[in-house]
């Protein structure tokens, strides 16, 4: 049997890891052990054993981990047909670990008299056949689990049948990481709401549905308007997802299409919520406020008695199909959508009419707090204007007004999902109403899975934050759960944007974000660092260079984002449509502002000179925010209007601190690449090619970020940089400047997403365009970085010459190899950077790029960079 079980080990890192099982791999565990050592069932023995039961699920979970993992085949009976040899003598009544002498984890074949069972099944029907057997288990709560494995059986006990589930993926999950010892444990979910939203379309390009802020692919749910034929992925989705303690997913677009609630639709998310049934999943609906309009009423008013009775009506027809639907989920009056506000009603008089016509049903309202009004806000004009302020402007005098299975859904910042915000203060203003925290997975102003981003630490953070509220401690998970202000549990809702790419987010490290949300949803009191090393053994291996690289990337990941995008608490100066390259100068007014001028920077959201927004927490932290010299340097410039000389508590000055940061990013995401490179030999190849690329993209995206963002402040503040970088790049070679054959200067706008503002691109759409260059270095041997734009218009080619040797050559065919399309225009968000390694050259070398134009997209570069041994440029 051990030779079998080496023979998996040595095989396993043959299999081609595509990213699909993700962190369900079930690999062989860690050969520190001997095969003995491992807690493994002669037989499963499964209670509630309907073939659509999560407990079935379960019990065929185990089986498919046991066999992948060890080569083990175990049969699986009911609790009946072997009752004769299940010794229940040694059974212990307690929550302690139960003694034992031996652990008979393979008994002899020739003995049939005995056997080492894993029992599967509810806590209920383990009672009703092995009455008396268990200890007081009355504190184990709905989705909790109790496992307990000792010398005469493995017991996966569930309060429900989803339960039993997931303590069967916990009791996994620890074998595949080698710490499945003999114990008793008992895991109950902290709040009951643990959902995923996707952001799925009906429609798309082509027949496909697409994903709003997808960067992965189509939608694994629709195609051409309807829920897809084939729901293989849905199925896969939910086994993930249920893994992890996820028990909802609203399936399409908080922008809702009307046509999800057509009579084939209808029928289609009936195939879903079968699909997700056995994982003990439910599945979720947004609502576009409207669709009674979309149907033939004269009006959507929620106090309209017709209205009512449409969404009674097709409420009813739901359910019918759908006996165990989670929900609606309900976005209004936000972005355009339309909402009870649209018709002179209260945002209680909505939420409540979708609850009424849920309650029947068990059903809950997810009502989304995202709600401001643009059409009120001149931050130009006006100096206390502010978005931040209006979610809590619109809830005033709501709380208490909306019925018990409403939850109001809260984003964790007042902006919208930025790379730092300080927690809503929404939370400390509802007292009666439950709420959710909405947090994403979706990194829509993070990187959009092209940049590596562990949000592990992002969502402890928020969870943890204490808004001392009543001037006692109150962190936010307490508030959620319902123990501060004494209510009904909320939850979470997690956004989640998984395609029918094989990674599901488009990236391998991505998925460590959904992994953690599951778990801290489960169990905010859980260490990021904790579970990054958890994921990464079940995603990568058990070596433990493996995990400590990883580790290390994952986590200053987040401080480096921050870092070279926006840090000190300044909102993303992102592209406005695309939400992905630098824009600094459209956000300076927008209603996602950093106020930059000339002498001062920052939004006044002081109660003394500024919008208020401080003044919205409760009174210890509204005096912290209040305060200049007490706020957090990461968020001043998120509350306070300052110099950019003003000194921080670190006694660096803003702008410089600026500079720095930039400039510590960029180079912290660069060195990614050599750690990525030193366990090439001991990750799959696919893993490794995927992250590789990626991690080379955001090292050269990063560069673009730090120069945009330096070059625009110390253009508008005349302020140098300190240590003489910004602006200072003596290994460049401008693509304007070199000499030019079919080739024309472009102007870059906005201007600081080039070099020096400008690019070039061929001056036809047909003919290949030449740039030249003789260098001018020292002798030696260089990298060789070429900064260009890859447009989603086309895929270019480039050929490198030197000394009309071939030297090099790419193509811009970004947009397949990151899973999306950043940009169709020439700016922050497609500029790119390649580089190639061991160039020599010597003084009088001619360097000379031939680009041929593919579609719209004419060939475009912006400069070229020679770079000596440890110069990132």
């Amino acid at each position: 049997m051990r030779c079998v079980f080496l023979l998996i080990m040595l095989c396993g890192l043959a299999i081609a890891e595509d990213g699909l099982k993700a962190w369900l791999r079930y690999a062989p565990p860690p050969m520190s052990r001997s095969l003995n050592e491992y807690p493994i069932p002669s037989r499963i023995v499964v209670l509630n054993s309907t073939m659509s039961s999560p407990v079935f699920t379960a019990s065929q979970e185990v089986v498919q981990g046991i066999q992948s993992m060890f080569g083990i085949s175990l049969d699986v009976d009911d609790a009946e047909s072997i009752q004769s040899r299940i010794d229940t003598s040694k059974w212990h009544g307690n929550l302690q670990e139960n003694p034992f002498e031996q652990f008979p984890l393979r008994l002899p074949k020739a003995d049939t008299t005995q056997i080492w069972p894993a029992i599967i099944g509810t806590i209920d029907v383990f009672e009703e056949r092995y009455p008396g057997k268990l200890p007081d288990l009355t504190g184990l709560q709905p989705d909790g689990f109790y496992i307990n494995i000792s010398s005469s059986a493995i017991l996966i006990l569930g309060r429900n049948e989803r339960g039993a589930l997931y303590g069967s993926f916990k009791y996994l999950s620890d074998l595949a990481q080698g710490t499945a010892f003999p114990t008793t444990h008992m895991s109950n979910p902290d709040v009951p709401i643990r959902w995923v939203n996707q952001w799925d379309n009906l429609h798309g390009r082509g027949r496909q549905g697409s994903i709003e802020r997808g960067y992965a692919g189509a939608s694994i749910f629709f195609e051409n308007g309807l829920v897809r034929d084939n729901l293989d992925r849905a199925r896969q989705y939910a086994r993930l997802l249920a893994s992890i303690g996820i028990n909802a997913v609203v399936v399409n677009n908080v922008n809702a299409d009307s046509g999800i609630l057509s009579d084939r639709n209808i029928e289609g998310l009936a195939r879903i919520a079968d699909a997700f049934r056995p994982y003990g999943i439910q599945l979720g609906i947004s609502c576009y406020f409207a669709s009674p309009e979309k149907y033939g009423l004269p009006t959507a008013d929620p106090l309209d008695e017709d209205v009512i009775a449409w969404w009674n009506n097709i409420t009813n027809v739901i359910y019918e199909r759908i006996p165990d639907m989670a929900g609606y989920l309900v976005k209004a009056n936000s972005e355009g959508q339309p909402g009870p506000l649209t018709y002179n009603r209260t945002l209680a008089d909505g939420a409540n009419m979708f609850a009424r016509a849920l309650r029947p049903h068990g059903g809950t309202v997810m009502f989304r707090a995202f709600i401001y009004d643009a059409s009120k806000l001149n931050l130009k004009a006006n100096w206390r204007d502010d978005r931040a302020v209006q979610a809590a402007q619109f809830f005033d005098g709501l709380d208490g007004m909306v019925d018990d299975n409403v939850v109001i859904q809260i984003k964790n910042g007042p902006i919208d999902f930025q790379v730092r915000e300080p927690v809503s203060s929404l939370f400390s203003h509802i007292r009666r109403a439950r709420t959710a925290l909405e947090i994403q997975v979706t990194q829509e102003y993070l990187g959009q899975q092209c940049h590596i981003v562990y949000l592990g630490s992002m969502y402890k953070e928020i969870m943890d934050f204490d808004f001392a509220v009543d001037n006692t401690s109150a962190p936010l998970s307490k508030i959620l759960n319902g123990q501060q202000f004494d209510r009904k549990a909320g939850g979470y809702a997690a956004v989640v944007n998984a395609g029918l790419d094989e990674t599901w987010l488009g990236s391998h490290l991505a998925m460590s974000n959904l992994y953690a949300y599951g778990h801290l949803a489960w169990n905010p009191s859980r260490d990021p660092e904790e579970l990054v090393r958890d994921w990464t053994r079940l995603t990568f291996g058990h070596d433990e260079k493996i995990v400590e690289t990883i580790f290390d990337m994952s986590m200053t990941s987040w401080p480096a984002f921050e870092n070279y995008t926006a840090n000190l608490g300044l909102l993303s100066m992102v592209d406005a449509a695309t939400h992905f390259g630098p824009d600094p100068g459209y956000r300076v007014h927008s209603a996602i502002a950093t106020r930059a001028y000339k002498g001062s920077i920052g939004i006044d959201r002081t109660v003394d000179n500024g919008s208020g927004y401080a003044g919205q927490y409760p009174k210890r932290i509204a005096d912290m925010y209040e305060n200049v010299d007490a706020t957090p340097d990461e968020l001043l410039l998120f509350f306070h209007h300052v110099p950019y000389t003003r000194r921080l508590h670190s006694g660096s000055t803003v702008i410089q601190r600026i500079y720095d940061a930039h400039y510590a990013g960029s180079q912290t995401v660069h060195d990614y690449i050599g750690k990525w490179k030193s366990i090439k030999q001991m990750v799959d190849v696919e893993q490794y090619e995927n992250v590789l690329s990626r991690l080379k993209f955001q090292a050269g995206h990063a560069l673009v970020w730090r120069d945009a963002i330096n070059n625009y402040f110390h253009d508008l503040t005349r302020i140098p940089d300190e240590k003489g970088r910004v602006g200072n790049h003596p290994w460049r070679i401008e693509a304007e400047d070199m000499d030019l054959d079919g080739y024309v200067i472009h102007e870059v706008r906005p201007a600081v997403s080039a070099s020096g503002g400008r690019g070039i691109v061929t001056s036809s759409t047909t003919k290949m365009g030449i740039a030249a260059a003789t260098i001018g270095f020292p002798a030696g041997e260089y990298a060789l970085a070429i900064n260009y734009f890859d447009v989603a218009t086309g895929c270019s080619a480039w050929q490198v010459f030197l000394n009309d040797q071939p030297t090099a050559q790419w193509a811009g065919d970004g947009e397949f190899k990151l899973g999306h399309s950043p940009s169709r225009s020439i700016n922050g968000a497609s500029a790119t950077r390649i580089t190639f390694s061991n160039i020599t050259v010597a003084p009088g070398d001619v360097l000379r790029i031939e680009g041929t134009p593919d579609g719209q997209e004419m060939a475009p570069l912006d400069y070229i960079s020679f770079l000596p041994l440890g110069i990132v440029d």
